[in-house]
């Protein structure tokens, strides 16, 4: 908080700060354990009619009173990580969107719109990273007509608690009454830890197309000609299957796509019964060493808030959130009938 040299507590922002990241500390009438004050430090997306809007890296918005503030600043953005690779939000969303491509794509100004026949919405939600060329409003116009003539509700694909990221976007999504749907991180980290903790290679059969076997595993069933293509492009894919489920499918699963510098996992599945015996991190640790042999060096990979499972074992593999992801879906736009996960 700013404190003055005489020791007080002083609000030094004003409503000239909207889009700068600030910590308050306001009054709250029935704290917990008697407390009386709460601290938010946010990007303030909004200042208007003696409220204050400031949203959380996580995504959540927080309303405070203006008559509430009891101290306030502008600060820096969130440091860089001091291990594990820097990289700016931008990069990553490029990053992320060529290891998950639609199967239509059109640009809108620096907007992208995305389609793939519902299959996942990150393959059928536009990538916002510039100007659209046109007021906010007629672009959401556009981009509801768009996916209206393909049978699709219309989804923004928006980040929060990264430099560079979309707070004021997510602000004015929300305030149109889009609806923030299905918050999710991408973490990144150092590729040749994971590389390192498989130990010698064993049993991880390594393929460049997902065979039946594969799909049998993959947890999203009933996979169409439009989810193989999605599965099946990328920079350079690699499929990692360890044979010997107890259903006929493989013991594990995965998928990465090298891209540069980076290696992106997705599609790390288990067999139910033959979980926490090391095949998660085996089937990483063989696409880790493959994707370290095409010249990658850094790894990222998106993990839902609620998989604490998988969000421990990527702790331990050396990776640490960079920034959380949101779908705004359009308002009356129903959501989509089949596969609609991430």
């Amino acid at each position: 908080m700013e404190i003055s040299a005489a020791g007080r507590l002083e609000v030094r922002i004003t409503t000239a700060d909207v889009g700068k990241r600030v910590s308050v500390r306001s009054l709250i009438e029935h704290g917990p354990s008697g407390e009386k004050f709460t601290d938010t430090v946010g990007v303030l997306t909004s200042w208007d009619n003696g409220v204050l809007r400031i949203t959380r890296k996580s995504g959540e918005s927080v309303r405070v009173a203006e008559s509430t503030l009891v101290a306030g600043k502008v600060v820096p953005s969130a440091p860089a990580r001091r291990r594990g690779p820097a990289a700016g939000y931008e990069e990553l969303a490029r990053v992320s969107a060529r290891a998950w491509p639609p199967v239509e794509s059109e640009r809108l100004g620096e907007w992208e719109l995305r389609a793939a026949g519902g299959f996942t919405r990150r393959a059928n939600s536009v990538l916002p990273l510039g100007d659209p060329g046109m007021p906010l409003d007629d672009t959401l116009t556009a981009v509801r007509g768009w996916y209206a003539a393909r049978g699709l509700p219309a989804y923004v694909q928006t980040a929060t608690g990264a430099e560079g990221a979309q707070e004021l976007l997510c602000a004015e999504l929300e305030r149109r009454g889009w609806v923030r749907e299905v918050t999710a991180e991408l973490w990144t980290g150092p590729l040749a830890p994971v590389a390192d903790r498989g130990g010698e290679p064993s049993g991880v059969v390594l393929s460049r197309q997902a065979d039946e076997a594969w799909l049998a595993r993959y947890r999203r069933k009933g996979v169409g000609e439009v989810a193989l293509r999605v599965l099946g492009s990328g920079p350079s894919v690699w499929f990692a299957s360890v044979p010997g489920g107890t259903d006929d499918a493989p013991a594990a699963i995965g998928r990465c796509v090298v891209d540069g510098r980076w290696a992106g996992f997705a599609a790390v599945e288990v067999d139910p019964a033959q979980r926490r015996r090391g095949l998660a991190t085996a089937v990483m640790a063989a696409l880790a060493r493959q994707a370290l042999d095409e010249g990658a060096s850094a790894a990222w990979l998106q993990v839902e808030e609620d998989n604490a499972g998988a969000r421990a074992m990527y702790r331990r593999l050396g990776f640490a959130a960079h920034h959380a992801y949101h779908h705004h879906r359009a308002p009356e736009s129903s959501a989509p009938a089949g596969d609609g996960a991430l």
